[in-house]
């Protein structure tokens, strides 16, 4: 079955847009197929595509669901800062088309090799995004696993104690860390203070408790963690936090 990316387009002209659609239909049943992703899609966006020249654009980037750490791909004059990859007009959309291959057509087909030491760094496919639950309960893990698959987050660790979190991140370089305040045995806030300090620190960090207060959110915002997450979990407040991953 072929891998689906799904593109999100904002701006472009009505001839662009049927140009798009027209290179979407044609990569149906490749691998990768590109669709253009909509807010109903049932999975978050994998990559960008953006028209800077738009009045959209400036409305996507200051939108409380933009990503920083999205793959965005710009076109126009002046491209925005930290722009994976930036296109003039008028659009090479057969070298888009390249690029975006580039990117995801490895995934299906990228033969890890995976050393049994602890120094050894596992490599991650391009634009594949990894995630580790800390000290949650197997109910926990799975309904997180859920929302994380839905938001584009496929590859997930799980771990039962901060020890355990401790040896992968040595080994593994995430995007997100969830973090169970109530892990037993451990300190969780060490945890949290330490991965700020990993060579790559993870894009994002949440801490989930079964007993939230205002001291646990004020530490968590001032270690410079995303979020907090409430147990039981809130699907509103999981899936707000995840859209800002």
């Amino acid at each position: 079955m072929a891998a689906v990316v799904w593109v999100k387009v904002v701006g472009f002209s009505d001839m662009e847009r049927h140009s798009l659609n027209t290179l979407f239909r044609l990569s149906e049943g490749a691998f990768p197929t590109y669709a253009l992703w909509t807010p109903e899609t049932q999975a978050a966006p994998n990559v960008l595509l953006l028209d800077v020249d738009s009045y959209e654009a400036g409305l996507e980037m200051v939108s409380p669901n933009f990503s920083a750490h999205r793959k965005c791909i710009c076109v126009g004059d002046e491209p925005v800062a930290n722009a994976w990859r930036s296109f003039a007009r008028p659009v090479d959309w057969p070298a888009l088309i390249r690029v975006l291959d580039g990117l995801f057509s490895s995934q299906g087909d990228l033969d890890i090799d995976i050393g049994l030491g602890m120094d050894a760094e596992e490599l991650v496919p391009p634009g594949v995004r990894v995630s580790l639950l800390v000290g949650l309960s197997r109910e926990e893990c799975m309904y997180l696993r859920a929302r994380l698959a839905i938001a584009g987050l496929t590859d997930v660790d799980e771990v039962a104690t901060v020890q355990e979190a401790n040896a992968l991140t040595v080994q593994r370089r995430y995007d997100l860390v969830v973090v169970g305040l109530d892990v037993q045995g451990d300190d969780p806030w060490a945890l949290v203070e330490s991965l700020k300090h990993l060579p790559e620190p993870p894009h994002a960090v949440l801490v989930a408790t079964h007993t939230p207060s205002w001291g646990n959110m004020e530490r968590a915002e001032q270690l410079g963690c995303l979020g907090s997450l409430d147990i039981p979990f809130n699907p509103q407040q999981v899936i707000s936090l995840l859209h800002k991953v």
